[in-house]
């Protein structure tokens, strides 16, 4: 979920209000789970694209299977995978039926908010699910939960049943490689472990670094790197000592709301022992080569003005999606694509 940077000082006391906070048991996984030992790989190809935080927008949907079907790796060597959260922006039953309809021919995760649409003993003392940190201002956690609550409105018995039977997570092989693919971070469905304000912040970021070094010890060495979202601003780091393998985190921000300084494209992640070409290598936006592997932003140009048009319709100006992102859709991040990419050695 989208949040403002995180603050140089000292974290204020979480508030009392913990609905749309709380990470519940249910959404605990373990680090441990990811290594080779415990379990199988999902999918091996030579081509992935992730698709995190699609939040409902069918616009970006469009070009992203365009990009997709143009990728010239052959088909039963790539793949499409959905990491959570595609469900957000679609509250009305059209939209949101034909946004599950489309994703759920390709490979998908759950995030938060499509295992509380799914949940039936939704609990509002959880709300979204968002596990959001203390400093994320209340009235943003406040009007995601009443986000949720119209989501949750949306989907017929069938579509809950359908989202609530989605892994919280999976292990793709690209080209020899092993990446876990989750929503939030190795140790929660919706945690804000791998988040770029954490990772980065001048005061903690050492800290956050350290936990993510101990989740890749956790889930062993055949994992390269955790692909990510949720949190709703980019990154890619290389935790790893220069010497040793890749420990990548991968966090593409949002793929259906911009994410760069003066840039309306969503962002996807590409991983491929292929590089990109043509109309694909036109969208890449940032990238690294780690482990034999060309990996890569991939731009989402939608049509902007339809998209915000369409976004206008499904909430007006006022609502509770209006004041917490029509700015962002309007006018993005203040991130620059050539302050995306990291490696920092312990």
């Amino acid at each position: 979920m989208t949040a403002p940077s995180l603050p140089q000082s000292a974290h204020p006391a979480a508030p009392a209000n913990t609905a749309g906070r709380l990470c519940p048991l249910h959404y605990r996984t373990r680090p441990e789970d990811f290594a080779a030992d415990n379990t199988a790989d999902h999918l091996e190809v030579d081509t992935l694209y992730v698709v995190g935080g699609l939040y409902g927008n069918l616009l970006a949907l469009d070009v992203i299977e365009q990009l997709y079907a143009a990728d010239p790796t052959p088909a039963e060597r790539k793949a499409l995978v959905f990491n959570g959260d595609f469900h957000w922006f679609d509250a009305r039953s059209d939209v949101f039926s034909e946004v599950q309809r489309r994703v759920l021919r390709h490979r998908a995760t759950r995030g938060n908010v499509e295992t509380e649409i799914a949940n039936p003993d939704y609990d509002e003392a959880v709300g979204c699910g968002c596990g959001y940190p203390d400093w994320v201002d209340q009235a943003i956690v406040d009007r995601s939960n009443r986000i949720l609550g119209q989501l949750r409105r949306q989907a017929t018995a069938a579509e809950a049943a359908a989202l609530g039977g989605l892994p919280m997570w999976m292990v793709a092989r690209v080209g020899g490689q092993r990446f876990g693919i989750i929503h939030g971070d190795p140790q929660s469905l919706a945690g804000w472990g791998l988040a770029r304000e954490h990772l980065l912040s001048p005061t903690q970021g050492e800290t956050f670094r350290g936990q993510a070094r101990q989740w890749f010890h956790a889930a062993g060495p055949s994992i390269q790197g955790f692909v990510c979202t949720h949190t709703c601003t980019p990154i890619y780091l290389d935790l790893a000592a220069a010497s040793t393998a890749p420990q990548l985190v991968l966090n593409n921000g949002s793929a259906g709301m911009p994410n760069l300084l003066n840039d309306h494209a969503g962002l996807i992640t590409r991983l491929s022992t292929r590089p990109p070409d043509g109309r694909i290598q036109a969208a890449v936006r940032f990238g690294m080569q780690r482990a034999g592997l060309f990996i890569d932003a991939v731009g989402i140009d939608y049509p902007h003005a339809s998209w915000l048009a369409m976004f206008d319709g499904l909430w007006p100006l006022g609502s509770d999606a209006a004041l917490s992102y029509r700015d962002r859709i309007k006018h993005s991040l203040k991130l620059s694509a050539a302050d995306m990419v990291f490696s920092i050695h312990p």
